[in-house]
């Protein structure tokens, strides 16, 4: 059976910057679950950033350029957080291939999965295209991401790769 990597926060976990979650009802997620396919993951709590946690954003890019070097993390207290963000981003790719996940669902905007736009750095709510720090690793390795918009092509994705004949 294929796993599912998913954030955390999608699940009702509260592990947002804010002490909060970003829950979302979903018979999708809720099959999944009964299917035991969920991998949770927070990037960033598992970096060992606290909960509530000062807001970051990624100043100079997305996160295919925060993992080339060419941008970075910040939070709103002006500390470049970069490092926590990349060791995030690699437990939760250790993550998923240990579980045999294949696609990935994520939280859209946040830093570290942002999967079609993240913060510009400014902390004035303008967004960038691009994907989270976490987002580009797992789709450099072949993890297909979506955002909590796209449960059904996640589903539709998963049926695909779970059809006879692949």
């Amino acid at each position: 059976m294929i796993k599912v990597l998913v954030s955390s926060c999608l699940l009702g976990e509260s592990v947002r910057y804010h002490g909060g979650d970003a829950r979302i009802d979903s018979g999708i997620l809720d099959r999944w679950r009964a299917e035991g396919r969920l991998v949770p993951t927070c990037p960033e709590t598992a970096a060992g950033l606290p909960v509530p946690r000062s807001p970051a954003e990624i100043v100079g890019g997305d996160g295919v350029q925060v993992l080339k070097g060419d941008a970075y993390v910040g939070d709103r207290t002006g500390q470049d957080v970069t490092k926590a963000f990349v060791a995030g981003a690699g437990d939760a790719l250790d993550r998923a291939v240990a579980a045999g996940a294949r696609l990935a669902v994520l939280k859209d905007g946040s830093p570290s999965c942002g999967t079609t736009y993240v913060y510009d750095g400014t902390f004035r709510g303008q967004r960038n295209p691009g994907m989270g720090v976490t987002a580009a690793r797992l789709s450099e390795r072949g993890i297909r991401v979506f955002n909590e918009r796209q449960l059904e092509d996640a589903a539709a994705y998963l049926a695909t790769l779970e059809s006879p004949g692949r």
